[in-house]
């Protein structure tokens, strides 16, 4: 474990710097996050198109339009965010919860929860996954029209939700909390106990989420294997990180627990500074786990069982070590304000929201271009920001629609990250 060196006094503008460097972070993801679904149809390793839309297994539920051109380097982006950025959005959605939590209390803390995250779930499954998945059918049933295609999305046995699976988990996540938290008055408290000596010496507390996470991950992965996924009714998610993403969004309630700019997240703590050999060691974990899934999806008979184990652990190594750097780095130099960031954050669930329809349409409507697969996912991207942000912004300006994407009217008074439910 990397050897952590005792530190300096928390300084005044330590909680001002962390929460400028998460509020910064909010921005970034979300621009990783529409990165991660652009390059989906160009990936190398993506599979033929679905040859049907109603029979199983569904590949266009993960794959929903599949290019002819394609880019080795993309499965290697997709491969990081996949490994260490997802870990990090249920880490960053914790650490949030117990300062609300205290001001709220239990029962305001979960409603408005519930008011922010299931509408917008209720409106990508119900309006948004439907309008999206229609070019998908109608590359598989050219000659059907849109009743058709809506009668055959009514006959899947479940209902599909694209992305909003992360929405319907977070929330679950944070109704749980709020629960333990009621039944348990001293259980933040206890859990920010936890992570109290992190600001000095991070490495116990890494450690220990490395062993809750690789208890929460192998037996789900060794039984379901890495990367089936349970879909029923509205809800979906893959069968084996369940249990590991919510060990990390438990990890973020603790280092949150002790305040914004104290413990693991004081930007002149120890893990800060020890941003160099994070850097170098979260490529490590992640290429050694890339490196046992290829050898064991290629050679699936190579001591299987052995394969399967150590890739899984190479796993939630990749996944510690990628919140840690990635953490490391944010409250070093993110500490200031970045001023183009501002409106990404200002409109990331709303853009997380709208983003995938869009999308979806734009990646259709490119596959008969003939230019590189680069060129298509960076138009890709470009186009699909610009219109998600200016939808988030323009539903954004009706105190009546804001709601609908989990976002506050325009009018209403900025809060600071800290203080949003």
């Amino acid at each position: 474990m990397i050897g952590w060196a005792k530190g300096t006094t928390v300084r005044a503008t330590a909680y001002p710097q962390t929460s400028a460097a998460l509020s910064n972070l909010r921005g970034v993801f979300i621009l990783i996050l529409l990165a991660f679904h652009a390059c989906v149809p160009y990936l190398a390793s993506a599979p033929a198109p679905a040859a049907s839309f109603e029979a199983p297994p569904y590949s266009w539920l993960a794959f929903p339009i599949v290019d002819s051109r394609r880019f080795f380097g993309f499965d290697l982006y997709c491969a990081w965010e996949d490994a260490q950025v997802m870990a990090m959005m249920f880490f960053l959605s914790g650490v949030f919860v117990a300062p609300s939590l205290r001001r709220k209390g239990a029962a305001r803390f979960a409603a408005d929860r519930a008011w922010r995250l299931a509408p917008p779930f209720l409106l990508g499954l119900f309006v948004l996954s439907p309008l999206a998945l229609f070019p998908v059918f109608r590359r598989l049933n050219p000659d059907a029209n849109v009743a058709d295609y809506l009668a055959a999305y009514l006959r899947l046995p479940f209902l599909p939700n694209g992305p909003q699976w992360f929405v319907w988990l977070l929330l679950a996540f944070a109704l749980v909390t709020a629960a333990v938290s009621a039944l348990c008055p001293g259980a933040l408290d206890r859990l920010g106990a936890l992570a109290s000596g992190a600001r000095h010496r991070p490495g116990p507390f890494l450690l220990a989420l490395a062993v809750a996470a690789t208890w929460a991950y192998l037996p789900p992965m060794l039984a379901y294997g890495p990367f089936d996924w349970f879909e029923s009714g509205p809800f979906s998610f893959q069968k084996s990180r369940p249990l590991l993403y919510g060990v990390f969004f438990v990890a973020g309630v603790a280092a949150g627990a002790n305040g914004m700019g104290e413990g693991l997240l004081a930007a002149d703590g120890a893990l800060a500074k020890g941003w160099r050999r994070l850097a170098m060691a979260a490529p490590l974990a992640l290429f050694a786990w890339m490196g046992l899934m290829g050898i064991g999806l290629t050679w699936p008979k190579v001591a299987p069982l052995a394969m399967t184990f150590f890739s899984g652990v190479a796993y939630v190594a990749a996944c510690v070590t990628g919140v840690a750097s990635l953490l490391s780095a944010s409250v070093r130099f993110g500490g200031q304000p970045v001023r183009w960031l501002a409106p990404l954050g200002r409109n990331a669930m709303g853009i997380f929201a709208l983003h995938y329809a869009p999308m979806i349409w734009i990646q259709d409507a490119l596959t008969s271009a003939a230019v590189p697969a680069p060129v298509k996912a960076c138009f890709v991207f470009a186009a699909t920001l610009v219109i998600s942000l200016a939808l988030s912004s323009a539903i954004r300006r009706s105190v009546a629609l804001a709601w609908l994407i989990g976002e506050a009217p325009v009018s209403a008074p900025a809060l600071p990250e800290y203080a949003r439910p």
